[in-house]
């Protein structure tokens, strides 16, 4: 069976982090010319941050229009495409979780926070600031002094911190921050879960929250119920199969979990106003 093409955090210059980290200049990636990728998944976090680009970005069916002073963040498993014009400047960031621990709280908390939002425009000071904590994080991985890869983490926080700051500064009050930081473990969750789990009740007992407590804060965060987002999610896995993947309908409800086709092609019609068939024809 025909799945998206999953692109794997690997290199085969650098020893230790080969498998963990890496950071490169945009400028080498181009090496002069337009870069065109087809749709993929990364099995880690994808950080693109530019002070000059041009180009269209689209993650998981949203199209960006690429613009100088902005930040791409995509969580593991997302789907997107990515072209990019010659000439643009700035550095692509790559790590998984066996790099920045989420077994250390403060560094899940600020993650969470900082891969909740796909596209982050920032004003050219907070760029420069940015740029500052990617140069020295540069500097670090090619050289490889002693105590490197800590002095790397240290400064991905704080590069986290300085987009909080930046997000905090240009938007609304979105809730109390552990309201905030719920509702982004629960999409966390729903990345990672959605084709295994598909109940209210399974997301709670991950959470450690009850059902009740649970959709009291969907609902209060998101107006939406937490088992309306398992339905949003379950469609945006099914999209993303569906124009990315060749396999027939039966096969991609199997990989969603759904032994019965028939049920699924219902539950995609009512929730889109195409069956899956359809859908693929109009949008590929």
């Amino acid at each position: 069976m025909k799945k998206i093409p999953v692109r794997e955090l690997r290199t085969k210059l650098e020893p230790e982090l080969t498998e963990n980290f890496n950071i490169r200049e945009v400028s080498q990636i181009l090496s002069g010319k337009s870069m065109s990728q087809e749709l993929h998944r990364h099995d880690h976090y994808f950080i693109l941050v530019l002070s000059k680009g041009k180009g269209v970005h689209e993650i998981d069916f949203k199209e960006y229009k690429i613009c100088d002073n902005s930040v791409f963040i995509l969580r593991p498993g997302q789907v997107h495409k990515l072209t990019l014009r010659a000439g643009s400047i700035g550095y692509l960031l790559q790590f998984n979780n066996s790099f920045y621990s989420y077994k250390e709280k403060t560094s899940a908390q600020l993650l969470r926070f900082a891969v909740s939002r796909n596209f982050c425009p920032a004003a050219a000071p907070a760029i420069k600031r940015l740029f500052n904590i990617l140069d020295t994080i540069s500097r670090e991985f090619s050289e490889k002094k002693e105590g490197y890869k800590e002095i790397i983490k240290a400064e991905l926080s704080v590069f986290f911190i300085e987009l909080m700051r930046q997000r905090t500064n240009n938007s609304k009050p979105e809730g109390p921050l552990y309201d905030q930081q719920k509702i982004d473990e629960l999409l966390e969750l729903l990345d990672n879960h959605i084709t295994n789990y598909k109940h209210v009740s399974k997301y709670a007992e991950l959470m450690k929250l009850t059902i009740y407590q649970l959709n009291a804060l969907t609902k209060a965060s998101l107006g939406k119920t937490c088992s309306e987002l398992i339905d949003e999610h379950i469609i945006l896995e099914s999209k993303r199969n569906l124009l990315a993947a060749s396999d027939q309908v039966g096969q991609i409800a199997y990989l969603l979990g759904y032994e019965d086709a028939s049920y699924f092609i219902r539950f995609f019609k009512k929730h889109t106003g195409y069956t899956p068939g359809a859908f693929r024809e109009k949008f590929i």
